[in-house]
């Protein structure tokens, strides 16, 4: 059976009669006086702050997304052009080196044409000087035989003026 029911509890003797008299005279004062109004009013307060709150972190979360998107994008955009530049580069590469080729190529055969013109120009030149050098022994050889047989004859005039010549046509 519950306590209040009993009916002992309705004894003005009865100080548990006491405290709940003094209970709803303070819960009345509190209702009369509005406090459940302004805790009402805070608890609204506070709901509505937390709500805007909650409001604020779905926009942020939101914001997050779509930077993250387009940070996302931007890397896609960044790493395609990165492979771009990669294969102009490489291109490039592949161009600066076939040019070098070439223009090596070029440099060695034209090092290779200079080197065989100045290889014919020393053999036309040790050519020409055996030839000077043949020829002036010649001369001297043919002018110590004529000088010698002239030595033994007579001077003869036809052999005096060829040998005075082959000086002169030899040079």
């Amino acid at each position: 059976m519950p306590h209040f029911l009993d009916p002992h509890m309705y004894d003005l003797a009865n100080p548990e009669l006491w405290v709940a008299i003094g209970l709803l005279i303070f819960v009345g004062i509190l209702i009369f006086a509005g406090v459940p109004k302004v805790i009402a009013g805070a608890l609204d307060a506070k709901a509505a702050k937390i709500q805007s709150d909650l409001d604020e972190a779905a926009r942020l979360r939101a914001e997050a997304e779509a930077m993250l998107a387009q940070i996302r994008k931007e890397k896609a955009e960044a790493e395609a052009q990165a492979a771009e530049m990669l294969k102009a580069a490489e291109a490039d590469a592949r161009r600066l080196e076939a040019e070098a080729k070439a223009k090596l190529e070029d440099s060695l055969a034209r090092r290779q044409a200079l080197a065989e013109r100045r290889i014919a120009q020393a053999e036309a030149q040790a050519a020409a000087d055996v030839k000077a050098a043949a020829a002036d022994l010649a001369a001297q050889a043919a002018e110590q035989i004529l000088a010698q047989r002239a030595a033994t004859q007579k001077t003869d005039p036809l052999i005096d003026a060829a040998i005075a010549q082959i000086g002169q046509r030899l040079n």
